[in-house]
């Protein structure tokens, strides 16, 4: 193999690979805005204008001990009802309104409030329980009530609870998903170029260390029930499939049969697959493997003029979003989960040297985030309809260098790993509104990937001493 820089991959990145896909050259900063846009992409700069409610909380404890959790629960609330970018603001609560055991409706219509949110935290047997109402202030009535039970605010699941009400608050108002409880799993590399795994909240709190093989790692992938992490390792001396039990602390060899290099892995949404590629005799082609009986090896996609990688499953299964080079350069395509035709999905202009990489697919099912670039403009994040006709290709970002973008489980925010004003890490685009805000910045980052929603899990085991 051609000695290049590590790749960072994920089940979407590719930045190593042999031929046409060997490392990506360095991209200079080009300052020129119109350098950085794709022809034939539209620049999500003006989107669709939606309501957003302005809202209120009232969380109060049944005692001063209870108060102190309710004040830290508020405080986790609202960081998540704002990074749901749903909610215009929150209304700040006057005395007056503070002290009223009864919701006078006309007073907070009078200060703004479109959603009332209201609550006591007490002990419940050793443990802490919310009652919480949400009011619909505009039209006067109780819309919601709920009671949640929460760990001790030193206890490992308690902002992951906490994380879960307000996704529960997301989905009484907009009906739709929220993202709070989850992680996003990423690789930190070091300086001297070796990387770990580590996962982080949606919020950018509680950064936990996953792996310590003091080599290269890459490629995180999340099962669909979020207890395991499946990645590529080189702590053997070849880059490597293995998966961890983030609730046991387990790790398994995968694929131990296939004899080769093994990248990019990406679970099949049924839990008992995997899929990822496979580098051998000057080809890299994609494969599915049974995890459930460890069996049963059956390429997908590939040939001998090509090289397939980087697959990433729809919601149902069904199909299958991937990378290829068949153009000549990069490309994404659609095709069938166990192979067959293919569908181009990335803008393809004749004559213009694209690459385009880093494929997934929303958990929603309509569309598919990737990046890309045209000639010697920096990466930026993408996303098409999963139409596979490549109509409204829309540009996410504009400034920066940005990649391997992975959505959240809400269909509607993506992680993705760049350089910027706000310095170098991971950020968040909200594909709605196209607000973006910064995760983890300072540290070097690559390859994120957004879990599904999480329940509480034990605490993660740190795999791997580094000789």
């Amino acid at each position: 193999m051609t000695a290049v820089r590590a790749p960072t991959l994920r089940h979407g990145a590719a930045l190593m690979l042999l031929g046409v896909l060997a490392a990506v050259p360095a991209v200079p900063a080009v300052p020129a805005a119109a350098q950085d846009t794709i022809p034939g992409v539209r620049l999500g700069l003006l989107y669709e204008v939606a309501y957003r409610p302005a809202y209120a909380l009232r969380l109060a404890g049944a005692d001063s001990v209870a108060q102190d959790a309710a004040s830290r629960i508020d405080a986790i609330m609202t960081r998540d009802l704002e990074y749901s970018d749903r909610f215009d603001r929150r209304v700040q609560i006057s005395p007056r309104l503070l002290g009223e055991e009864n919701v006078d409706y006309t007073l907070w219509k009078q200060v703004g409030v479109d959603w009332l949110l209201t609550g006591q935290l007490r002990l419940d047997q050793a443990a802490y329980a919310i009652e919480l109402q949400l009011h619909d202030v505009v039209y006067g009535q109780l819309k919601e009530v709920g009671r949640f039970a929460v760990p001790g605010p030193d206890e490992r699941g308690f902002r992951l609870a906490v994380h879960a009400i307000s996704d529960e608050i997301v989905r009484w108002v907009f009906n739709e998903p929220g993202m709070a409880a989850s992680r996003i799993a990423f690789v930190r590399k070091g300086a001297d170029g070796n990387g770990e795994i580590y996962t982080v909240d949606s919020d950018g709190e509680n950064l936990e260390r996953v792996t310590n093989y003091g080599t290269i790692t890459l490629s995180p992938a999340w099962s669909a029930d979020g207890r395991r992490i499946a990645f590529t390792s080189y702590k053997s001396g070849e880059p490597l499939l293995y998966e961890l039990d983030l609730t046991t602390g387990r790790e398994l060899r995968l694929v131990s049969d296939v004899g080769a290099n093994v990248w990019t892995p990406s679970y099949h949404p049924n839990g008992q697959e995997i899929a990822f590629a496979v580098s051998r005799e000057g080809r890299t082609e994609i494969y599915r493997y049974n995890l459930a009986e460890r069996c049963c090896l059956a390429r997908v996609s590939g040939g001998p003029r090509r090289d397939d990688m980087s697959p990433s499953f729809s919601p149902d299964g069904q199909r299958m979003a991937f990378m290829s080079n068949r153009l000549g350069q990069p490309h994404i395509y659609i095709m069938a989960a166990d192979g067959g035709e293919a569908d181009l999905v990335s803008p393809y202009i004749y004559g213009e040297p694209g690459y385009f990489t880093s494929p997934d697919w929303s958990p929603l099912g309509d569309r598919i985030t990737f990046h890309g670039r045209i000639g010697n403009a920096r990466f930026h994040i993408l996303v098409a309809e999963a139409s596979g006709r490549g109509l409204r290709v829309i540009q996410l970002t504009a400034d920066g260098s940005n990649e391997d973008p992975s959505w959240a489980p809400d269909g509607r925010h993506i992680v993705f790993s760049g350089t910027r004003r706000d310095g170098t890490g991971l950020f968040v685009v909200d594909s709605a509104t196209g607000r973006i805000r910064p995760l983890v910045v300072g540290l070097r980052t690559a390859v994120p990937e957004w879990s599904p929603f999480l329940t509480a899990l034990s605490r993660l085991t740190l795999r791997g001493q580094p000789n």
